[in-house]
């Protein structure tokens, strides 16, 4: 049955004739008796990067005969006479199939020509190159392990149409070869990421993902409904808070990889489910924590990328430790042209935040606008990677007060190519303090702030029976791989990204 059309047709004209035709062949395999969706078939021995790896030296022309069994996608098939020459794409790559009419049965190289793009194949044969050069398996038999019933995208052009990738990550893995590498890069990353704290002696734990009331950060949560409690609950916005309870229950260094959800917009670092990396030790402060960060870091991309040495965009970036550490007012005040703080008189910082295009807000403090202003005329052009400290009381309600200077807390944030990649703090472990903290911003929520921290009576109750002193931080894993991958969309490193229903 010819693929060609006789008539101009639409796409979906197109789409319904091509799926008819690969129905008329399941249906012909049916028939004959032949399963198009076998199991039990033998597993391929070999991958294309194997084959490549081991044989990839060989002369043009020559014929190992080295037994070998691939697995894969058909992607493309060439006619010329009594030979075909397909392209099989596995997990690894894609390998050359040399077949050639005298190699096989009459019968099995009209299976073959019978076979479409897309469809899933084993194939036993022997390595050789050709007269070109080209490193190929000398099918001597195959069988079909699945047929696909609907055409793929060009493998050339691949998808065009963003949101279509989006929604058919299938599709995208399939023709899409940066798509498999991400994917790839940032199951390593994440793999490295874990070991790295392992190996310093955290210990990965589980915490809950339904939470009866929010905590452990400034955001927005979804929230649903327990029905057999009877129960209004949260999907959690980070699990700081149960990572800390965990450090009163004496262990002492403890870390979770998992998502956290957050009901607020999307934008090319945003995505309302994301990743984080969460990590608690005690008897470290924000120092501490800011050298575990650097080591982790580049030891992800050392594991990942063989260097320290990144290139993101247009710009080569060095991870190597020790990064700068550089107080949020200092970063301000040469941003504005004049000497600001967190203690700053709120008038003169109001007139100084309006003069920038930013609106002050009921309840906002100085320490508030200080945080606004670096948000809006620093953070874009932090190229980094750089430590930015000393963040205000106001903004970090779970910060421990900094130790010798006024307003502001031991709390740091990680900035690289202009994003936060990362936030943490010496811990606050005043139950007395972290109360207070609470109820200014239970204040905030009143005055309509419907992010602030709600008052959490159980942790606090967790606090009052003792904490160490504690070192934290929250790694944006999403982000981090985005940087390692030269990424600049977060919908490219989240394989199913939210996207609005067609």
């Amino acid at each position: 049955m010819s693929d060609e059309p006789t008539v101009e047709e639409t796409p979906e004209e197109e789409a319904n004739r091509l799926v008819a035709i690969r129905r008329g062949k399941l249906d012909g395999l049916i028939e004959d008796g032949r399963d198009p969706f076998p199991v039990g078939l033998p597993a391929p021995t070999d991958t294309a990067a194997d084959l490549h790896a081991t044989h990839g030296d060989l002369e043009a022309g020559e014929e190992t005969g080295v037994p070998a069994r691939v697995g894969g996608r058909i992607m493309n098939v060439r006619s010329f006479g009594k030979l075909r020459f397909a392209v099989l794409q596995d997990p690894t790559g894609s390998i050359q199939l040399f077949v050639a009419k005298a190699a096989m049965s009459e019968d099995d190289f009209a299976r073959f020509d019978a076979l479409d793009h897309g469809d899933l194949i084993v194939a036993d044969g022997e390595v050789m190159t050709t007269k070109k050069g080209e490193l190929s398996l000398k099918v001597t038999s195959f069988e079909l392990a699945a047929k696909s019933l609907r055409p793929l995208p060009d493998k050339w052009h691949g998808l065009q149409d963003k949101q279509t990738r989006f929604r058919k990550r299938y599709l995208d893995l399939i023709v899409n070869d940066d798509a498999r590498r991400i994917a790839v890069a940032r199951a390593r990353i994440v793999a490295a990421l874990r070991r790295a704290y392992a190996d310093e002696g955290y210990l990965e734990v589980e915490t809950p993902m339904l939470q009866v009331q929010p905590g452990g950060a400034i955001a927005r949560p979804f929230v649903t409904h327990h029905n057999a409690l009877d129960l209004d609950m949260y999907l959690r916005i980070a699990p700081e808070l149960y990572l800390k309870r965990l450090i009163v229950g004496g262990l002492d260094r403890v870390f979770e990889v998992n998502r956290n959800f957050r009901n607020e917009g999307i934008d090319q670092t945003h995505n309302p489910e994301f990743t984080m990396l969460e990590a608690y030790a005690a008897w470290y402060d924000a120092e501490d924590v800011m050298g575990m960060c650097e080591r982790a870091v580049a030891v992800v991309a050392t594991d990942v990328l063989g260097t320290t040495t990144i290139e993101f965009g247009d710009q080569s970036i060095e991870l190597t430790a020790p990064w700068p550490r550089r107080p949020m007012a200092d970063l301000v005040s040469e941003a504005v042209g004049e000497e600001v703080s967190a203690t700053t008189p709120l008038d003169r910082m109001e007139a100084l935040a309006e003069r920038h295009g930013i609106e002050p807000k009921p309840g906002w403090g100085s320490g508030k606008l200080l945080t606004e202003l670096f948000e809006e005329l620093v953070e874009p052009d932090l190229v980094g990677p750089v430590f930015v400290i000393d963040y205000p009381i106001e903004t970090s309600p779970l910060a421990r007060v900094h130790r010798e200077k006024e307003g502001v807390t031991e709390r740091f944030e990680l900035f690289i190519a202009g994003w936060e990649i990362a936030n943490g703090f010496t811990e606050l472990n005043d139950p007395i303090d972290q109360r207070r903290r609470f109820e200014a911003q239970a204040a905030a929520r009143d005055l309509g702030d419907d992010e602030a921290h709600v008052i959490d009576e159980d942790y606090l109750l967790a606090l009052e029976h003792g904490m160490p002193p504690t070192g934290g931080i929250g790694i944006g894993v999403d982000r981090l791989v985005m940087l390692l991958t030269n990424t600049t969309s977060i919908r490219e490193v989240v394989l199913f990204p939210h996207l609005r229903p067609e």
